[in-house]
């Protein structure tokens, strides 16, 4: 599937922050790939009419059983009221028993850079994931 290209459900105020997300999720078989791309979908609707949202895009790569997301917000608590809203809530829910490994990451930059390259959201992913396996390295077991 090709990306789903950034769209822009709220104009930018110039001389502004955005807040970006950016996310991986790796499903557990190809068999949860249809429902999760259809649950990944209908949370794509919401965002495209969220409060707050700047811009959004999804990258899909099924066959690899990973999903990107790459989001822009006004600010934090718009995006987490995003999330705590129907359909995305009840999505995220869902999804969670199919989810082999997810990452997310967060950072700033000013509205005149958007949209983010996926270039650049996807090394952060990975830079992420690294610090995250680090951490979860290095931490005690019980």
């Amino acid at each position: 599937m090709p990306t789903l290209p950034w769209t822009v459900p709220n104009p930018a105020t110039p001389n502004t922050e955005a807040y970006v997300m950016a996310s991986r999720f790796e499903v557990r078989s190809l068999k949860d790939v249809p429902r999760f791309f259809l649950k990944a979908m209908s949370a794509w609707g919401q965002v495209r009419k969220a409060p707050g949202a700047l811009g959004a895009s999804l990258d899909a790569r099924p066959f690899k059983r990973t999903f990107f997301t790459l989001s822009a917000w006004v600010d934090r608590d718009a995006l987490y009221a995003y999330a705590r809203t129907q359909p995305h809530r009840g999505v995220m829910e869902g999804v969670r028993s199919t989810m082999r490994d997810s990452t997310f990451t967060f950072w700033s930059v000013p509205v005149e850079q958007l949209p983010i390259a996926w270039e650049d959201a996807k090394r952060r992913l990975a830079e992420q994931a690294q610090t995250d396996a680090a951490r979860k390295a290095a931490e005690p077991r019980s």
